[in-house]
């Protein structure tokens, strides 16, 4: 057994070569001790935890949850938005979304329901080497644009929100950090002093958080925290992007509106993945023929996406060496 973290990147329905690549690395004999995700990394990086922490985890299961993912069926407009044209125009310009995410959380909270995980003191560990707040199988990038702060749950549920992290829905942090601006209803999440805050998708801020797992105490790490990442760079490839963004074509696009969320979404961790520490130890997929809001997949589309996740990830572990990682930038 080889043990090691996991960052997952966020990237709608491109989520499903996430899965690929996690299997190249169970295949490996690698076993996720935590996974940090944003978005799709979340929901993927959920149930991935969930099995790993009751002991569940293969490449089987891995390959089955994304052919199971219907990503349609996340779909669920509300009574105005399912009035043609001006019901989507409405969800984006007033801010509440397209679609509720009821759905989306129904589904997670199901899969995570399988593997007995309701709260997050299901997924807690014991690892006296992380701070208390961080002792959690999973972790997941959400924005709070209430108080205009990235926030990783559930480590920052007490600091920011003064409530206790093992009392907290799982199911919830990942409906909050899947929620798309302007696609997604944003979440809401009440303080222990009643303050509403309104949540979104972690990717506004941190779309691949890679370094939220890495030691702060100057020590080397005591095993590789692997990344993956699904979306093209920027801007080379940014057209790439934008049109997937299909429901904000309200005018004709692409709009500015559209340039400016996935740049957004994207920009920041394209710059952190060009600095050689970070881009050493990421698996990188090349998911541009797939757009981020597909949610019509196919399944071949669906075992084109886990193919491309799981060839990658075989590529990078056929040149990845531990030792040398250390050696040159530890």
């Amino acid at each position: 057994m080889k043990q090691a973290d996991l960052v997952l990147s966020g990237g709608g329905v491109k989520g499903i070569a996430l899965a690929g690549a996690v299997s190249a690395l169970v295949s490996k004999g690698y076993v996720p001790q935590r996974v940090s995700g944003t978005s799709a990394g979340a929901l993927v990086g959920a149930v991935l935890a969930a099995a790993t922490h009751r002991g569940d985890l293969s490449s089987a299961l891995l390959e089955d949850l994304a052919m199971s993912i219907d990503y349609s069926g996340f779909l669920d407009p509300g009574p105005v938005e399912r009035i043609p044209v001006l019901g989507p125009a409405w969800g984006v310009l007033s801010g509440d979304g397209i679609y509720r995410g009821d759905a989306l959380r129904r589904w997670v909270a199901a899969q995570l329901a399988d593997y007995g995980v309701e709260t997050f003191a299901d997924l807690a560990i014991d690892d006296p080497q992380l701070p208390p707040e961080q002792r959690y199988r999973l972790v997941v990038t959400v924005a709070d644009v209430t108080l205009g702060q990235l926030v990783r749950l559930p480590w920052d549920y007490e600091r920011v929100y003064g409530l206790n992290p093992d009392e907290q829905s799982v199911a919830d942090a990942v409906r909050a950090s899947t929620a798309i601006p302007f696609f997604f209803r944003p979440a809401t999440l009440a303080s222990s002093a009643g303050r509403a805050s309104t949540l979104v998708d972690g990717g506004l801020l941190s779309n691949f958080p890679i370094d939220s797992l890495d030691r702060i105490d100057g020590k080397p790490p005591r095993w590789p925290t692997f990344g993956v990442t699904l979306l093209p760079n920027l801007p080379a490839d940014n057209e790439q992007v934008i049109p997937a963004l299909r429901p904000l074509h309200l005018l004709g696009g692409p709009t500015l509106l559209e340039q400016v969320v996935t740049t957004i979404l994207v920009g920041r961790d394209q710059a952190y993945l060009n600095q050689p520490w970070v881009g050493a130890r990421t698996i990188r997929i090349d998911t541009s023929e797939v757009g981020v809001l597909d949610f019509d997949l196919s399944q071949p589309e669906k075992e084109t996406l886990y193919g491309d996740g799981l060839r990658a990830g075989e590529a990078f572990l056929s040149t990845w060496d531990w030792t040398e990682y250390l050696t040159r930038f530890r």
